[in-house]
């Protein structure tokens, strides 16, 4: 899936765990400043590295997982399982839904929002 206008880079394995690795802690330091700003009391668990489980008030969990076999970026939320396929470069990072098309974190920034009750922003850590 190649959104229109860009060229995508293809990635080795070692680049695909750095992206992975960027967009974790990007994902962690966002909710975490998150729930500091709006007292969301969201427990935000890192395990083995490649997964991070994101607890909510209301005891509902988001999964992220980095898929390195297959390159990709897995998420489980309220609303069903995705799967977020490399489709950027590596000055502009992009990750998109295989099914829809959509953008992770944007997706990601809209589950979190759902399952918190505020909305949540979550974006990538500039390296």
């Amino acid at each position: 899936m190649k959104p229109n206008n860009l060229a995508v880079a293809s990635i080795d394995d070692k680049q695909f765990h750095q992206l992975g690795s960027n967009l974790m802690e990007s994902i962690e330091v966002a909710l975490e400043a998150a729930d500091d700003a709006l007292d969301l009391d969201l427990d935000v668990e890192r395990q083995g590295g490649n997964v991070i489980n994101i607890r909510f008030k209301d005891r509902s969990v988001i999964v992220v997982n980095t898929q390195a076999p297959l390159h990709e970026i897995w998420v489980a939320a309220k609303s069903g399982g995705y799967h977020y396929r490399w489709a950027g470069t590596l000055t502009a990072p992009l990750w998109l839904d295989t099914k829809t098309g959509q953008e992770l974190l944007s997706d990601l920034s809209a589950f979190a929002s759902a399952q918190a009750g505020q909305a949540v922003t979550i974006s990538l850590i500039q390296k």
